[in-house]
C-alpha cells in the first residue's frame, strides 16, 4: 500500500485496518503520516493508538511528544508500553519524571519499557 492509502486507511477503515496502519506508516518511516498518527492517538481503540504511538517514535515526531507524555496515563497497558518505549526512541527528556512514575506502573511490561526509556534518555543526555 502506498503512504496515501495507508493513512487513509488510519482515518476511515475498520479497527483492525486502522491499527494496521499505523503500524505500516511508522516501518515506512515517512514524515508524511505524522500529522495522521498525531490525531490517531485520541482513536477510540486502543491497539491503534498504541500502534500509532510506537509509529511516532520510529518516526521521530517530537512534536507528539507532550501528547505521549498525556497517554502514559491511558487505561491500557499495551498503550502505556508503547508510550513509553516511544518516548525513550524519541529520547524525550521532558518525560523523564513520568517515566520514573512508572516504574511503579501495575503494569511490569510498563515498568520494563519505562525503565529502558529512562536508560535511553539519560546516556544521550550524557
Amino acid at each position: 500500500m502506498s503512504i496515501n492509502e495507508l493513512i487513509e486507511s488510519l482515518e476511515n477503515g475498520s479497527g483492525l485496518a486502522r491499527a494496521r496502519a499505523a503500524a505500516d506508516l511508522g516501518k515506512l518511516g515517512d514524515g508524511k503520516a505524522s500529522a495522521a498518527l498525531r490525531k490517531a492517538l485520541d482513536d477510540n481503540n486502543s491497539t491503534v493508538r498504541s500502534n500509532a504511538a510506537f509509529a511516532l517514535g520510529e518516526l521521530g515526531e517530537t512534536l507528539a511528544i507532550p501528547r505521549l507524555v498525556e497517554l502514559m496515563s491511558d487505561d491500557d497497558q499495551w498503550v502505556r508500553k508503547s508510550v513509553a518505549k516511544a518516548l525513550g526512541i524519541l529520547r524525550a527528556s521532558a518525560a523523564e519524571s513520568v517515566l520514573e512514575r512508572a516504574l511503579n506502573d501495575s503494569s511490569e511490561l510498563v515498568q520494563r519499557n519505562a525503565r529502558r526509556s529512562l536508560e535511553q534518555i539519560r546516556e544521550h543526555l550524557s
